[in-house]
């Protein structure tokens, strides 16, 4: 993992077409604004945990029931 101190204003470059830009910091809030292409999918890492867990949800409840199914 790269670690990096950033003020605002300041940006990051990721490979040829992304950038990350500071745009403020409040408190232990930072702002931070992305541009890449659109084929690029940019999710929150809460959100995408989320999904893995609802995911993960779905297939232990459908085991659960194939499983009941079965003995019957």
């Amino acid at each position: 993992m790269l670690v990096l101190s950033r003020k605002p204003g300041e940006t990051i470059q990721i490979s040829d077409n992304i950038e990350i830009r500071i745009l403020e910091v409040k408190g232990d809030t930072v702002r931070i604004g992305i541009e890449a292409p659109k084929s690029v999918d940019i999710l929150r890492g809460e959100l995408v945990q989320s999904i893995s867990d609802s995911n993960t949800e779905a297939i232990t409840l459908d085991a659960s029931l194939f499983s009941k199914i079965a003995k019957n």
